[in-house]
């Protein structure tokens, strides 16, 4: 396999969209074959085959072909949190949701394991599986997604997340969630109750009220849906209150934080959440979202500092506190971009580059970071918001004036647009990840 020259690397990385334009003009360099220091055949391991770890995989074997590449990931398909939402409303259903890894293994030759890593021993450089497998690294990249702060709110723990679903993790308990909604009556009571930041998808809560709130308008038009927030604002709320005065009068109300206290505890068995002032809130369904944390494998191999996510250097994604370990995604403690599922993939790519100018002796030119986000209101609703973002002194950080949310004032037809973008954006991010 040719080695990677510097030339072909910026043209890669311009191709994937992980540099600024500024990168894509710097002089080529000899080959990385003739620098001291360049190493041949590394193994990279991926761990967790989300929109981080999928997109790093794929794009390291794009800049890279050289690289050996094994993703594990315990399931044998993933079930996307973006656009879980529209399974909710109707609008989809689980298949939609779900894709495999056979367009990486086909088209890119990356090694895919169907199993769990119980143990990282960063200093043998070396992970043992449930099978009683190991594999060697050179480099690994650590992409575990979320985990819950099963400990946070009383009553409430992952055996009662069975009756009372979260639903953000997508699969069974988006399933769960929509059989209990088809199972309300006309005129019955949802909360849904979301977490303090930082946790996955900050417009996600709000995209879900719209979405379970079209299919009550639609099927059981009586009812009502209680939004009972930790927090006294939320991502583009201009944009989701004007969206449901317009397509869901009187259904959807929203109470912050300070004006109703916060979750205190939950009685499970009648359906009722209370407040910190003891205050009874009851419905037919709750969707309680808990506080979140890396997830449990970034814990097991020490990669979390004391608020439990996984401090990295911000331009590689290089773990601070294991070298030669790599943390993307929603684990990671990523500056100023949102847990979100096109900022995994962005950061995927980021980190892909890292790693293929680590082991090609190449200077990684400097990055940039981009996040889109759509949310639907409705089936033809929708409102956006992007950004893109640079290092500055070592973090992440929005360019200013860079981006934006969708015009408030916009009309139905813009909001028609959109909702179509939403789609497309949905389609792209996906092939991108795993096609």
């Amino acid at each position: 396999m040719p080695r990677l020259s510097r030339r072909r690397f910026l043209e890669l990385l311009g191709q994937a969209g992980t540099l600024s334009a500024l990168s894509l003009v710097l002089p080529p360099l000899a080959r990385a074959a003739d620098k001291p220091g360049a190493k041949a055949s590394a193994r990279v391991v991926i761990v967790g085959g989300g929109f981080g770890g999928a997109t790093c995989a794929k794009y390291l074997r794009r800049f890279a072909p050289d690289i050996h590449v094994t993703l594990i990931e315990r399931d044998t398909r993933f079930i996307t949190c973006p656009f879980s939402n529209t399974v909710l409303g109707g609008l989809n259903d689980m298949d939609y949701i779900s894709h495999d890894y056979s367009g990486l293994q086909e088209h890119y030759g990356i090694e895919v394991v169907h199993d769990s890593v119980t143990e990282v021993d960063a200093a043998a450089k070396r992970v043992s599986l449930t099978n009683g497998g190991k594999q060697q690294y050179d480099a690994l990249v650590v992409s575990p997604g979320i985990d819950f702060r099963w400990d946070a709110i009383a009553g409430y723990d992952e055996k009662t997340a069975e009756s009372v679903p979260h639903a953000w993790k997508a699969g069974t308990q988006t399933e769960t969630l929509r059989r209990q909604l088809e199972a309300m009556p006309d005129g019955g009571v949802v909360i849904i109750a979301p977490p303090g930041n930082p946790f996955r998808c900050p417009p996600g809560p709000y995209e879900r009220a719209s979405m379970i709130a079209y299919y009550l308008k639609t099927t059981k038009p009586r009812s009502k849906l209680l939004i009972l927030d930790a927090k006294d604002k939320f991502s583009k709320q201009p944009l989701f209150v004007q969206g449901w005065e317009a397509l869901y009068p009187g259904m959807i109300e929203w109470i912050g934080g300070s004006d109703w206290g916060g979750i205190g505890r939950l009685d499970a068995a009648n359906r009722t959440l209370y407040s910190t002032f003891d205050t009874p809130h009851k419905a037919d369904v709750i969707n309680l979202i808990p506080p979140q944390k890396a997830g449990a494998i970034a814990h097991a191999a020490g990669l979390v500092n004391a608020d439990g996510w996984c401090p990295v250097d911000q331009r590689t994604f290089e773990s601070t506190l294991h070298k030669d370990v790599y943390v993307i995604g929603d684990a990671s403690v990523a500056g100023q971009m949102p847990k979100s599922g096109f900022a995994a993939n962005s950061q995927g790519k980021v980190c892909a580059a890292a790693l293929a100018a680590k082991f090609h002796a190449i200077d990684m030119p400097e990055p940039s970071y981009v996040n889109t986000c759509y949310s639907l209101v409705g089936p033809e609703y929708g409102i956006s918001v992007a950004g893109v973002y640079r290092l500055v002194d070592g973090e992440i950080k929005s360019v200013e004036k860079s981006g934006g949310v969708s015009p408030i004032d916009a009309d139905r037809q813009f909001r028609q647009t959109e909702a179509r973008y939403a789609v497309g954006w949905y389609q792209s991010i996906v092939s991108d990840s795993f096609g």
